[in-house]
């Protein structure tokens, strides 16, 4: 999470400052002004604390999008005081800061250009993409426009220029980028941003842009791993960056202003890999969904990342009704080293050192719980062998400290991807490989062995797995419609990179590669964006619900041997709704549904009613008034929840309206395939068949 808001020091204003963002009832506008803009900045000069030699609308107002009916601006408490007395005046919030949530993967999909969804759609030609993200590395191959058609008339963006981007960069790939940080300086007054422009200096934006849309390109790998050719889910749509999210933070009027203009630009698809984190808040005051509401009105299909606070329930993020929540799971693809002994026993490890492989062989010594940097330095030319007495994290740090050759730790903690990303040559192997190679060195006089790298294994199984990171359900603002919604490729994916931020470190030295290999939901979102422009592309006329059903009720419950997808946060139990949604992508079934579960901005509003939402909060998040007659929790959604009473005991019945948009004659038989109980939350799975 990022750090929270700062006050500002008085430097225009008579008292201590902050952002906020307004919420304004556009009804209320006096007819005098031509525009809401006008009627924002003259409220903003009617209730400054400044003094009117000095004051200028600008230098309190920060932005005043669309999505949202209001502005955000810096305010005084007093200011604020006042301008909730104003005639318009809904509610405010502080401008909150949000948290940002990363080749073969097409393969493990079922893409391919013989047959399929890529064919079919022309690899989703000219549908566009939109990302809110930490911007965009241009010159990186999978953004050329290699292949690539004329950029369709109908699209309304451009590319803004700044520090070390001009928008002549732009291609016909890369057809739009700007970059929004006005929030971001008001809650930091004193910030000096040294690259203030689209240009990608982190990697996160230049990597689920790639994945979402990448061109091809052939040789892709970090150091050696996953080695081959990589492209985006959609090679041929259009790409269109909106830099929100900066190396110093990020905050809600950013990516308002970021997904406002996306939506006037006229984007097919968002997709968004952050997310507004607090516990139990109402949706209007989640600015995500509220942004996102606007997008779907206009058509625009909005896949968000669910989060990365697994695996406990209750944690998933992004979870209003109108967005599709992508978690991550496992592909079919791992990486190892090779630990051979001077017996030629052979041991395989998880690792991603990215440093060179070497056949050599070393002297082996075990030094037990390595607790001496002094004594590991005395043996740093040889392999040391550590037994996990202590916190693997502190032997880790020694053997570093004493710039061991190569060291073998011996644990039988489950390590995340920090420790497989050593720093030197490295291999953590379990307990009962660990005692083999302790006796090995006991009995030998000569003990020796050498430590192999950059090995890449295809097809391994089980796959997928729920990433042990993913958020689970159910969301918390909107407990009645069950989230997740889908599984999607989210652990180690190789995409696109900033060349310019470090991938790695061998020996304390940073290392740097135009491709990086990352996990997390945020690399779920985009994949599931890429697909979805492929539906786009086969079906330009469906809504963005009717793209989200076209995915759920095709989406795969089980993994690649045939049984229900596992999650290794629950010993590799079967997972559950709640760890996957409807199960994992399947693009090439995603074209042709049979049916779909349809609904359109109404039916969200009857959800909000029933749901007991304020004639207020509802006008919040959908920029207009409602009188709330119809109310329905039976969203037209393709999943079902319930909770039982104390007793665990329930009878619940769901209305669903399916449309056919298969073969004119067909007959569907529903049949209960598989039936989920947690705690007092349950749910099942329907085909239709």
């Amino acid at each position: 999470m990022y750090t929270s808001d700062h006050d500002f020091s008085p430097i225009l204003v008579l008292a201590q400052s902050n952002a906020y963002i307004i919420h304004m009832d556009l009804s209320a506008m006096p007819k005098a002004f031509s525009d809401h803009h006008n009627w924002y900045l003259t409220t903003i000069s009617s209730i400054s604390d400044t003094s009117k030699t000095t004051f200028t609308p600008n230098s309190k107002h920060i932005y005043y999008p669309s999505s949202v009916h209001g502005f955000s601006a810096i305010l005084t408490s007093s200011e604020l005081e006042k301008l909730k007395k104003s005639p318009g005046y809904i509610s405010s919030t502080r401008d909150r800061p949000l948290k940002v949530l990363t080749t073969h993967t097409s393969q493990f999909l079922g893409l391919s250009s013989v047959s399929g969804a890529w064919p079919a759609t022309n690899y989703g030609e000219d549908v566009i993409i939109g990302l809110v993200d930490t911007g965009i590395w241009p010159e990186s191959e999978s953004f050329s426009d290699e292949g690539m058609t004329v950029i369709p008339s109908r699209w309304k963006g451009k590319c803004a220029s700044g520090t070390r981007f001009n928008s002549s960069l732009c291609n016909k790939k890369l057809i739009g980028a700007h970059f929004y940080n006005k929030g971001l300086l008001a809650n930091n007054p004193k910030l000096k941003i040294s690259v203030n422009s689209p240009r990608d200096t982190s990697g996160h934006g230049t990597h689920t842009a790639s994945i979402a849309a990448g061109n091809y390109v052939k040789g892709a790998s970090y150091f050696g791993y996953a080695s081959g050719t990589a492209s985006g889910m959609a090679p041929r749509a259009r790409i269109a960056m909106y830099k929100a999210i900066w190396t110093y933070g990020v905050y809600e009027s950013d990516v308002l202003a970021a997904i406002d203009q996306a939506i006037q630009d006229g984007v097919d698809i968002l997709s968004l890999s952050l997310a507004f984190a607090l516990d139990d808040i109402f949706l209007e005051d989640d600015s995500m969904a509220i942004a996102t509401f606007a997008a779907m009105e206009k058509g625009i299909f909005v896949a968000a990342s669910a989060g990365n606070d697994g695996s406990l329930y209750w944690t998933v993020v992004n979870g209003a009704p109108w967005l599709l929540t992508v978690g991550a799971g496992t592909v079919d693809r791992e990486f190892e080293g090779i630990f051979t002994l001077g017996d030629g026993n052979q041991i395989n490890f998880t690792t991603l050192y990215p440093g060179n492989s070497s056949l050599i062989q070393r002297p082996l010594v075990f030094l037990d719980g390595c607790e001496s940097v002094h004594k590991m330095k005395k043996f740093k030319n040889n392999i040391i062998v550590c037994k996990d007495n202590l916190s693997i994290s502190d032997q880790v740090e020694k053997a570093k400290s004493a710039k061991v050759s190569g060291a073998v730790f011996v644990t039988n903690i489950s390590l995340s991807e920090y420790y497989t990303r050593s720093s030197f040559p490295a291999a953590f192997i379990g307990l009962q490989a660990g005692q083999k190679v302790v006796e090995y060195i006991q009995k030998r006089n000569n003990p020796k062995g050498s430590l192999q790298f950059r090995k890449t294994i295809i097809g391994t199984k089980a796959a997928p797995k729920v990433g042990g990171y993913s958020s689970r359900g159910p969301f918390p603002s909107c407990q009645h419609v069950l989230k997740p919604d889908i599984l999607a490729p989210g652990s180690l994916v190789l995409a696109s990179w900033s060349p310019i931020s470090s991938v790695a470190q061998v020996q304390s030295h940073p290392l740097f590669s135009k491709f990086n290999l990352l996990s997390g939901t945020s690399m779920a979102a985009p994949h599931v964006a890429g697909v979805a422009a492929l539906i786009k592309k086969a079906h330009p006329d469906w809504s963005p619900a009717a793209i989200r059903s076209a995915l759920m009720t095709t989406a795969n419950p089980l993994d690649n041997t045939h049984n229900p997808i596992k999650d290794v946060a629950n010993y590799n139990l079967a997972a559950t709704p709640l760890d996957i949604g409807a199960g994992h992508m399947d693009p090439n079934k995603s074209l042709d549904p049979g049916l779909i579960y349809d609904a359109a901005a109404e039916d969200y509003i009857k959800l909000l009613c029933a749901m007991n939402y304020t004639k207020k909060q509802i006008q919040i998040i959908t920029r207009s008034t409602q009188n709330c007659l119809n109310k329905s929790l039976d969203l037209n959604y393709p999943s079902f929840i319930a909770y039982s009473g104390s007793d665990g005991k329930f009878v619940h019945e769901f209305r669903r309206t399916l449309t056919n948009v298969g073969e004119a004659i067909s007959s569907y038989t529903a049949k209960v395939t598989h039936e989920w109980n947690k705690g007092q939350c349950g749910a099942r799975e329907i085909d239709f068949q």
